[in-house]
C-alpha cells in the first residue's frame, strides 16, 4: 500500500470568506495560514500547494489582548545604515490596518519559494466589501 501524494494539476481549491471583526489576531492568523497550506484536506501533501483562497474582510476591526495595542512593535530596516524603521500596532492599524493581518499570517507561513504561492492565495480587505463575489465564496466561522 502506498501514500496518497497529491498532484499540483489535480488539487480543486474553493474560496473562504472571513470576518475578522472581533477576533483576536493571532487565533485566526494561526487558522487562516492552516487552510492557506492546505491542513485541513485529508489529500493535504507538505511540497505540493493544496490549499484553498481565503478572502479577510474587516481586518480594521481585530482585536489583540493585553498591552499589545501600544507596545507591539513591528520593525523593518530599509537597506541603510541606520535605516530601522519601528512602528507600533496602534500606528500601522491607522494607516494599513491590513498590514498587520498580512504580517501574522505570514509569519505562520513556511519559508521559501512553495511558501511564497500559498501566501499569494490571501487577500485582505479593512472594510466589509470585497471584490471576489464571482468566485461564490463560502463564509469560514473561526
Amino acid at each position: 500500500m502506498s501514500s496518497f501524494i497529491a498532484k499540483p494539476h489535480e488539487v480543486e481549491r474553493k474560496w473562504y470568506v472571513v470576518d475578522a471583526e472581533g477576533k483576536n489576531l493571532g487565533r485566526m492568523a494561526s487558522q487562516v495560514a492552516a487552510i492557506l497550506r492546505g491542513k485541513n484536506k485529508p489529500t493535504y501533501t507538505p511540497h505540493v500547494d493544496c490549499g484553498d483562497y481565503v478572502i479577510i474582510v474587516n481586518a480594521d476591526k481585530v482585536e489583540v489582548t493585553g498591552k499589545k495595542r501600544k507596545e507591539k512593535i513591528y520593525k523593518r530596516h530599509t537597506g541603510y545604515p541606520g535605516g530601522l524603521r519601528e512602528v507600533t500596532f496602534e500606528q500601522l492599524m491607522e494607516k494599513h490596518p491590513t498590514e498587520v493581518v498580512r504580517h501574522a499570517i505570514k509569519g505562520m507561513m513556511p519559508n521559501g519559494k512553495l511558501g511564497r504561492q500559498m501566501y499569494k492565495k490571501l487577500k485582505v480587505y479593512a472594510g466589509p466589501e470585497h471584490d471576489h463575489a464571482a468566485q461564490k465564496p463560502e463564509v469560514l466561522d473561526i
